[in-house]
């Protein structure tokens, strides 16, 4: 009976440890999609040599693409590195073409604007970047009144598509001096943008990608400029400010306030000449701006 107890011991325990290394030499499974053989870039149209069929454990990335073929002749819209699955959301629609076209979104539109080293702010407004668009003309030419030039912030936080030829994003941030940027904007922006390119001046205004928000301003002109009244750009709308005025050619008497101050000893002015030595007393002048 001992020896029956100490076998059927021995055989649970020799039986425990064969079930525990086949299960964990077993393989897990795997399933089939396709996957990038090399870095692909943005605008390029995936052919045979870009895609290989690989084994990828666990769960699949959703939107993967199983079959190599339903990814053959798309174009790219995000970049893929090598041996990254090709998912849908990075690629365009069959027979959407490559380049810069297949990369706007439905509904928007692509807009080039005449730029130089100064409106294209020293050549830093390159492939990716975000901008503001400003205007400067007379509204009195459209018969808005007659108030001089005015500039103030036509659109803002407009995505870059392209600067000259080149639609792909400089990681290194490096300036490129062109003569025409594509930016990314609805169909009634699109409007705003060929009505003032060609009757007023285009600033454009270099912003961090990560600032998404929208300042409300009330624009400058070179009147409030010289009387000095200026605004205080701020989210929304803040009333005017005034920070300094010129004054009046016939001012009006004003009632002053009498305080009762110490008397204060005008300064003294030491001058020495050779052996002799002089101290003037300065008269002190109360200047009314």
């Amino acid at each position: 009976m001992f020896a029956f107890v100490v076998a059927a011991g021995a055989s649970m325990v020799l039986y425990r440890l064969v079930v525990g290394r086949i299960t964990a030499t077993a393989p897990a499974a795997t399933t089939s999609i396709t996957v990038a053989t090399k870095n692909l870039d943005v605008g390029a149209v995936i052919a045979d040599t870009d895609l290989r069929v690989a084994a990828w454990p666990g769960a699949v990335p959703q939107g993967a693409i199983l079959k190599s073929s339903a990814a053959l002749g798309r174009v790219i819209l995000a970049p893929i590195y090598a041996n990254e699955p090709i998912t849908e959301s990075r690629l365009g629609a069959l027979g959407a073409g490559g380049g810069l076209t297949a990369t706007i979104p439905t509904g928007m539109r692509a807009v080039a604007i005449r730029v130089n080293e100064v409106v294209g702010v020293a050549g830093f407004v390159v492939a990716g970047t975000h901008v503001d668009v400003l205007v400067s003309g007379n509204p009195s030419t459209s018969g808005a009144g007659s108030g001089g030039t005015v500039t103030r912030t036509l659109l803002q936080n407009i995505s870059v598509l392209s600067a000259g030829q080149d639609f792909k994003k400089d990681a290194e941030g490096k300036p490129a001096t062109v003569q025409v940027v594509n930016l990314l904007v609805t169909p009634q922006q699109a409007e705003m943008l060929s009505l003032a390119s060609s009757q007023m001046t285009l600033q454009l205004v270099l912003r961090n990608p990560l600032d998404t928000i929208i300042t409300t301003t009330p624009g400058i002109t070179l009147a409030s400029i010289f009387s000095g009244e200026v605004t205080r750009p701020a989210i929304g709308v803040l009333p005017r400010v005034k920070v300094f005025r010129a004054p009046a050619a016939n001012p009006q008497p004003v009632a002053v306030l009498a305080v009762a101050t110490e008397p204060v000893e005008s300064p003294r002015m030491e001058i020495i000449e050779g052996s002799k030595r002089t101290e003037v007393r300065l008269q002190k002048q109360t200047v009314i701006p």
